[in-house]
C-alpha cells in the first residue's frame, strides 16, 4: 500500500494508508484513528481527505465519517458498521445502499 502525507501543526506526518482505520469530522478538524498508534487531530475538513485518499479503499459512510474498507469487520443491524478496532460507526440512511454495494464488492 501507499504512504499518505498528512499536514499537521508540527509539519507533515507520513502514514501508511492501511494503518488508517477511520477519519471522523468535527467542525473544521478531523480526528484520524490508526490501528497502531493514538488518534491524531488535524486542521483539515473531511472533504479534503475524501479528495486525497483513494476511493477504492476509503469511502464516506456519513457526513462525519470516512472509513477504510480494509478495517470494516462486519456490517451490523440498524445501519452500523463494526471496525477492526471494535469501534461502531453509523452509516447514514442516504449512503446505506452505496455502502452495502461497496462491501459486497470487496467480499
Amino acid at each position: 500500500m501507499k504512504q499518505f502525507l498528512i499536514p499537521t501543526s508540527k509539519g507533515t506526518k507520513t502514514v501508511m494508508e492501511e494503518n488508517i482505520i477511520r477519519i471522523e469530522a468535527s467542525s473544521n478538524y478531523c480526528k484520524i484513528f490508526f490501528n497502531n498508534e493514538r488518534p491524531l487531530v488535524v486542521a483539515k475538513v473531511l472533504h479534503w481527505f475524501q479528495d486525497n485518499l483513494p476511493e477504492d479503499t476509503f469511502f464516506r459512510i456519513h457526513r462525519t465519517h470516512i472509513v477504510n474498507r480494509l478495517h470494516v469487520a462486519a456490517p451490523v443491524d440498524q445501519g452500523m458498521l463494526r471496525l477492526s478496532n471494535g469501534d461502531m460507526v453509523q452509516v447514514s440512511r442516504r449512503r446505506k445502499n452505496y455502502t452495502d454495494n461497496l462491501l459486497k464488492q470487496s467480499a
